[in-house]
């Protein structure tokens, strides 16, 4: 289902050297495994994915309006229109944002490897040998090929996504095949779902355009988080044993697998992005519900549905969401939702806006649960 959906380019980074870290995953290896990889999506005739993409253009645009209404926040004039793509698209551009985000988190890793290597090699009175170029690249595809099979699989499960692109433009996209999939199988209006969808979007993209510092903070935040949590080299054998030990835990969903990784200091800086996404997630699901009848008709049915739709996921369905962490991503869409709620039914929209003010106006992880706490530390 590839046809009249505009491509995303492939952005290839640049080459780098024997040891930086960001040579560890082939990422254009990766993109395109995960593209041969990735199911095409449902059938369609060329008219309905010409329909299809017409009406995600069109709901994206009409989207604008009442999510700057609903939620007092305006993208400016000039951001780029949303892009409508397939799961090679939606792959493609996933790669290249993953590439730019790691690449400083794997170089401080690697040198961090090299450096307690070259120490033990003193020690040893010899010399640290060099990284061969035909042995690097055959890792790197190896671990590029894991990459891929994690992205194929999450290639059909997004309908849209806001790409932040650390290496570019931040970029609006619908995944028009999995937009398709999921509303034939909730068995709603397709005209009010694929606008539900863009308000959703829309309000991610508002976020991050009407508040300009937000993007960076999250990268860095991000990018801070992945250098912390990756174990020092001496450490790592203790810390595979210590993931083994509690993996059964998590296939069960009794644990988190973000929290398993982590080590307790780690965990309170890992609560800390956690609180920014679940504000993030539970904002963008309360603006597509408070959107409203008059402009979605069905929108109360369409949450019911999709509500279920979440709680309904296959066995192995839910295997791969645990592995992956997204269980704890759809808590983020229940747990942000009741602190935006709450905070809105305490001072009203214009006051829960003063969370855009700076990084220190965003909740901490302790205020997502309680959002009395927040409007006491901010409002006073």
């Amino acid at each position: 289902m590839s046809e009249d959906l505009e491509p995303v380019a492939d952005r290839p980074l640049e080459p780098v050297d024997d040891v930086r870290g960001s040579a560890l995953v082939d990422w254009d290896f990766a993109a395109a495994t995960a593209t041969r990889l990735a199911p095409a999506g449902p059938r369609a005739s060329r008219a309905e994915i010409a329909d299809l993409v017409a009406d995600l253009r069109s709901a994206a645009a009409r989207a604008v309006e009442p999510v700057a209404q609903t939620a007092q926040l305006s993208t400016p004039p000039g951001t780029p229109e949303a892009l409508v793509v397939d799961r090679a698209g939606w792959i493609r551009a996933n790669c290249a944002s993953m590439g730019a985000m790691l690449e400083p988190v794997l170089d401080e890793v690697v040198a961090k490897k090299r450096s307690a290597d070259r120490a033990r090699a003193q020690q040893a009175g010899r010399e640290l040998p060099d990284i061969g170029a035909t042995s690097q690249a055959i890792s790197a595809k190896v671990t590029g090929t894991e990459v891929a099979g994690l992205l194929s699989w999450i290639s059909t499960k997004v309908l849209g996504q806001y790409d932040l692109a650390p290496q570019g433009n931040p970029t609006l996209m619908f995944v028009a095949p999995n937009v398709l999939a999921a509303e034939r199988e909730l068995e709603v209006d397709p005209g009010d779902f694929r606008l539900w969808v863009a308000v959703h979007e829309e309000t991610h993209r508002v976020q991050f355009t009407a508040v300009p510092w937000l993007r960076e903070h999250l990268i860095e935040r991000a990018r801070s988080m992945g250098t912390r949590i990756m174990p020092e080299p001496d450490d790592l054998g203790r810390r595979l044993r210590e993931i083994a030990t509690a993996l059964p835990g998590v296939l069960r969903g009794e644990e988190d697998i973000t929290q398993v990784v982590a080590t307790p200091e780690q965990r309170e800086r890992l609560a800390e992005v956690t609180a920014v996404m679940s504000l993030l997630e539970g904002h963008a699901d309360v603006v597509m519900d408070e959107v409203g009848p008059s402009v979605i008709p069905t929108v109360a049915e369409i949450r019911r549905r999709f509500t279920q739709r979440r709680k309904g996921a296959g066995s192995v369905d839910k295997l791969l969401r645990r592995l992956l962490g997204m269980e704890a991503k759809m808590r983020q869409y229940q747990d942000g939702a009741v602190f935006v709620r709450g905070v809105m039914d305490e001072v009203g929209v214009e006051g829960f806006n003063r969370v855009w003010t700076s990084p220190e106006t965003l909740p901490r992880p302790t205020e997502i649960a309680d959002p009395q706490a927040w409007v006491a530390r901010v409002h006073g």
